[in-house]
């Protein structure tokens, strides 16, 4: 596979980044667990610059919080990921082939099936599995974004950044 015809990549938030638990404390408020591994994968694609967008169904200030440190647009309670997925890639003007989607539950599978190629966590639900381009090595929020660049992009991450 080839990183330079990708132009963008779109994820869902929620067992993708997050191993898809919550904790939820007295007063309500929400806490989940990213890797910070999947960090310098960000730093890699803007270096790269492809463009990475996270879509969720959900409105959550973590999402937003997480976007924010990784440097990356996040669109928030979305519907129905397939029709604002079209949306973007029409208004950018792309090919399904420069656009990949990453996601776990079946709220995705729409939204994967209009890219050039999909993949998802090996703990995502079974429909998603059977019908994504790719399934990686790792669970959701154990570095999905570093797998992605590193193994099935062949990116040396230390190169592109530090030599």
């Amino acid at each position: 596979m080839d990183i330079y015809k990708v132009k963008l990549i779109v994820l869902d938030f929620d067992g993708v980044l997050t191993d898809n638990k919550v904790l939820i404390n007295e007063h309500g408020e929400e806490f989940v667990s990213c890797c910070r591994g999947d960090g310098i994968a960000f730093d890699a694609l803007r270096k790269l610059q492809i463009e990475t967008i996270i879509l969720s169904t959900e409105s959550n200030k973590v999402v937003s919080s997480r976007a924010k440190k990784l440097q990356i647009e996040a669109i928030q309670n979305i519907d129905n990921k397939r029709d604002k997925l079209l949306e973007i890639i029409e208004r950018r003007q792309l090919n399904k082939d420069e656009v990949i989607f990453v996601g776990n539950d079946v709220n995705d599978i729409d939204a994967m099936i209009l890219c050039g190629i999909s993949f998802c966590p090996s703990d995502s639900h079974e429909l998603v599995k059977k019908m994504a381009s790719i399934v990686l090595d790792a669970k959701g929020g154990n570095e999905i974004m570093r797998e992605i660049i590193e193994k099935h992009f062949s990116v040396n991450i230390y190169e592109l950044l530090y030599s």
